[in-house]
């Protein structure tokens, strides 16, 4: 058996899909079916598709109940779990905040509060209410949903399921460094991912093997900026409307790739203290995080034997 790459841009990130194969027609085969799953469900996630569910779902939002497919109504009640147990850290409807910066215009200025509050009240994803029969809406005029902390994950997991049921037993599905795994390598050896310095992304600090296991890292090692001499995220805590500060990255390791993203996510905005406390308490769960002092804080259930720099 051989590894055979290929890599693509799908859900706005650089994908790569490693396979192990008896031939390079067989890897192929595998390669195709992948992307194009990846693709089925960027089609029906995306937010810059006007044919898209979640684009139906935002222009409906204050409006008329979306009956959307049976796989994205069992995503959102995931989505809603999740931010129950997070108490709102992670929230797909987080959007109308983000709509208020301009960081890839380089502005770095904060809004008006009052402009602050009126974004704040349409986000809660207690206001999305799930409904029989596969329907959901927005309760708010001007919600919006968003899918980019999660979709990865999901399609990940989903390339990840199709290809067992093909009979793939060496693989990696790689959503710009967030990683999914089947079995191990061709050679027999672990899969490794590395955890990257955030003020040095190209430095890799240490190294840990995964084993039909799913890694996720949130942080501000690609985009932050500074103001005051405080070190601002471009990631908004959905709470209070501002960018993170005090974590430079977080890294979960968990058996799925949908709930490593989340939950990697929610740690960030949830801080040190509170972040692993909770991932202290989910049994299937580690985390690595990177505070903005450059400790390496560990979850306690985090074997070292998995860490090794």
């Amino acid at each position: 058996m051989n590894e055979y790459h290929h890599q693509c841009k799908l859900m706005g990130s650089a994908f790569e899909l490693i396979v192990g194969a008896d031939s390079r027609e067989q890897a192929d085969f595998f390669l195709q079916k992948g992307i194009e799953e990846i693709q089925r469900i960027e089609q029906l996630l995306t937010e810059f598709n006007e044919e898209s569910i979640t684009s139906l779902i935002n222009r409906q939002a204050g409006h008329d109940p979306v009956r959307v497919e049976p796989e994205v109504y069992d995503l959102l009640t995931r989505s809603i779990r999740i931010s129950d147990m997070t108490q709102g850290a992670f929230d797909i409807t987080v959007g109308p905040l983000k709509q208020l910066y301009k960081f890839r215009k380089g502005a770095n200025t904060f809004p008006d509060k009052k402009v602050l509050r009126e974004a704040l009240n349409k986000v809660g994803y207690r206001h999305i209410a799930m409904l029989p029969d596969s329907k959901v809406v927005l309760k708010k005029e001007g919600m919006r949903i968003s899918f980019a902390a999660i979709g990865k994950g999901y399609a990940a997991d989903k390339v990840k399921q199709l290809w067992t049921k093909l009979g793939v037993t060496c693989g990696v599905v790689n959503a710009s460094g967030d990683l999914t795994v089947i079995g191990k390598k061709a050679d027999g050896s672990n899969w490794r991912a590395g955890i990257a310095d955030p003020d040095h992304p190209e430095s890799i600090l240490l190294y840990t093997p995964l084993v039909n296991a799913s890694i996720a890292t949130s942080g501000d090692y690609e985009q932050y900026f500074i103001k005051n001499g405080i070190r601002y995220s471009h990631t908004i805590n959905p709470l209070t409307g501002y960018p993170l500060t005090g974590v430079k990255s977080v890294t979960i390791v968990s058996p799925s790739a949908e709930l490593s993203d989340a939950l990697a996510t929610a740690v960030y905005v949830m801080g040190p203290e509170v972040g692993m406390h909770l991932i202290d308490q989910v049994a299937a769960a580690q985390c690595i995080m990177i505070d903005s002092g450059n400790r390496l804080l560990f979850s306690k259930n985090i074997s070292f034997e998995n860490a090794q720099v």
